[in-house]
């Protein structure tokens, strides 16, 4: 009657070794560590850098714990906060700019559990420390931005339909366009506004020149800074990998904010600088005609002629290129690394809009023969990553950059060309830090409240169950167990919401124990015997325990949907609580119970008080 098949018996083992397996490194703690990454695509991360690195802590004396190279970078572990400022201060002078020192903090746990995929939760803002922001999206600059590529898209458009005017100017957000006759003005309007719906156009006189005015509509004003807001998000994203940070914030607030949360990071002027960095591409034409010996020999020296400026490319070749922009990486909409299938080198393989492709094919069609630079301008610096010569028009849309040092550099060149620079300037207009004491100290108070609320569930749950509450206060703290291993699993985020929600499930969880331990008080009242009390109890409690956790985790499900921020993270903790709760008050409870008295033939009196 009270017998589980054995099956079952190693199914709860099995889960139970797992939890153990899994929530171990949540034990080991953090050390005090620095991250290593590049600054620029074409510096490699690996296996010299960790060696040059090891040599240098080595000639410096400075002592670390671990030393290893990830997917992220090179790591060093250190024993304490003082070791780890000073090799950031010595690590940096060694290595130059090229490199990237930010501060960090990173677990303890023995390789062999790294190697099994068994890492300890992810800690929130609160509990772990680390650096806070709010940025403010300059959404005017946006609307500018958007203003200025209209500029040259109306000279190419009026060219393409043969139409004469006198120039096109930008005043704000608004782009104007002068003609001499009224009929040129009219056709160019039919033209422009067939092409571009999202502009308003209205028509002027300025003395003896006729004006065409183009502005934004209202809804493209909003779409576009809707686009930004978005576009800036997922920058961030991007950039913030090279940090390491486990579980970032970022995330919209209001109309025109965004919200940057950086656990772990203790390094204000490194995360405001990997905030700060942007890359995008622009092509542009080479400057045969300036390209001779002596002016390349003097613009070297400072001397460089106007409209131009001094580039050498990654072979050492000095070029004159035109500040007339061609093309800009705001009309890429993919990019991807990839091989060249005639050299077999590394190449990034780019896709431009519509747009794009047109400014694209039409400058290729008229400047066959000559050199075309692509640079790519990451912090302010641009570098020409290759100048090939323009063979014959390439339409399509479909770019091939090549010049890649390597397949990783043409992976990250497409990272950065794929997320693109800013939208728009932000300005970090709040700076919060949280020091790793002030992390600890929330952990010491969460960890000493859930504590002590499991010892006075334990005391309770004893005295007045006896054996059954014995058995309960195990089932409880398995139940515990699995909650901090499922956390780990699925790399959860815990906050100090999370650790109130932690202690909810603990009472939560004994609660169900309660029904079942009364359900059997109850069917020994009414003269049953021990046998059928305990599965009358387990089985007529079932039914109680199911509705109870199904409308709770209901109540949880809605706040992990709507709720932000801490309430979702409260909410994450408690929808798992649920769960790990239901296997351990019922399953797990039930197995030690049919292992101490099912393969009992003669049972008179139950311990349950």
């Amino acid at each position: 009657m009270n017998r589980y098949p054995l099956w079952k018996y190693l199914m709860v083992l099995v889960v139970v070794l797992v939890g153990l397996l899994y929530a171990a490194p949540n034990l080991f703690g953090e050390s005090p560590a620095v991250q290593i990454t590049a600054t620029k695509a074409n510096i490699k991360i690996d296996s010299a850098l960790l060696e040059n690195t090891e040599n240098i802590l080595n000639q410096e004396k400075v002592p670390f714990e671990a030393l290893f190279l990830d997917a992220t970078g090179v790591k060093v572990r250190f024993p304490n906060t003082d070791v780890q400022l000073h090799a950031r201060d010595v690590l940096q002078t060694h290595l130059g700019k090229d490199y990237v020192i930010a501060l960090n903090l990173l677990s303890r746990s023995p390789e062999w559990l790294r190697s099994i995929g068994a890492r300890p939760m992810y800690l929130g803002l609160d509990l772990r420390g680390g650096v806070h922001f709010l940025l403010q999206v300059d959404m005017k600059a946006a609307l500018d931005q958007a203003a200025e590529r209209y500029v040259g898209d109306f000279r190419s458009a009026l060219r393409n339909a043969r139409l004469n005017y006198l120039g096109v100017s930008r005043d704000g957000q608004s782009v104007s366009i002068r003609f001499k006759d009224q009929a040129e003005l009219g056709k160019a309007q039919r033209a422009l506004e067939k092409e571009y719906p999202d502009l308003t156009f209205r028509s002027s006189d300025r003395g003896t020149d006729k004006l065409l005015t183009a502005v934004l509509s209202e809804p493209a004003k909003k779409r576009i800074q809707e686009f930004a807001l978005k576009q800036n998000i997922q920058t961030l994203h991007n950039r913030i990998n090279e940090l390491g940070v486990a579980e970032p914030v970022i995330q919209q607030q209001g109309l025109d904010r965004v919200v940057v949360q950086l656990p772990g990071v203790q390094d204000t002027a490194k995360a405001k600088e990997i905030l700060g960095r942007t890359a995008t591409l622009e092509i542009r034409m080479v400057d045969e005609d300036k390209s001779n010996a002596v002016s390349l020999e003097n613009a070297s020296k400072g001397q460089v002629p106007f409209g131009t400026e001094f580039f050498t490319d990654r072979n050492g070749i000095p070029m004159l290129v035109k500040k007339n922009v061609v093309l800009t990486g705001d009309y890429i909409t993919d990019a991807g690394p990839g091989m060249d299938q005639q050299g077999g080198g590394a190449v990034v393989h780019v896709t431009l809009d519509g747009r794009g492709a047109r400014i694209f094919k039409q400058a290729t069609r008229e400047n066959v023969g000559k050199r075309m630079a692509i640079l790519l301008i990451e912090k302010g610096q641009a570098e020409v990553i290759t100048a090939p010569v323009i063979r014959e028009e390439i339409g399509g849309g479909r770019v091939q950059i090549s010049g890649m040092a390597n397949t990783q550099e043409a992976t990250d060149v497409a990272l950065l060309l794929r997320a693109g620079a800013l939208a728009a300037p932000m300005e970090i207009i709040e700076e919060r830090t949280v020091g790793p004491s002030m992390g600890e100290a929330n952990i010491e108070r969460g960890m000493h409240s859930t504590l002590w609320g499991f010892v006075a569930i334990s005391l309770f749950m004893i005295v007045y169950y006896m054996l059954f509450g014995s058995v309960s206060v195990l089932a409880l703290s398995i139940n515990l167990l699995l909650l901090v291993a499922l956390l780990s699993m699925l790399q959860a985020t815990l906050t100090l919401p999370g650790i109130a929600a932690v202690a909810l499930t603990l009472g939560m969880a004994i609660d169900a124990n309660v029904l079942i331990n009364e359900r059997i008080r109850e069917e020994l009242r009414n003269g049953n015997t021990p046998q059928a009390s305990i599965h009358a109890g387990y089985d007529r409690a079932f039914g109680t325990i199911l509705d109870a956790n199904v409308t709770t985790m209901i109540a949880g499900l809605a706040l992990f949907m709507f709720g932000t921020g801490p309430v979702k993270g409260f909410a994450v903790v408690h929808v798992l609580g649920i769960l790990t709760s239901m296997f351990s008050a019922v399953l797990v409870s039930r197995a030690v119970i049919n292992l101490i008295y099912g393969y009992r033939r003669k049972i008179s009196k139950l311990s349950i008080g």
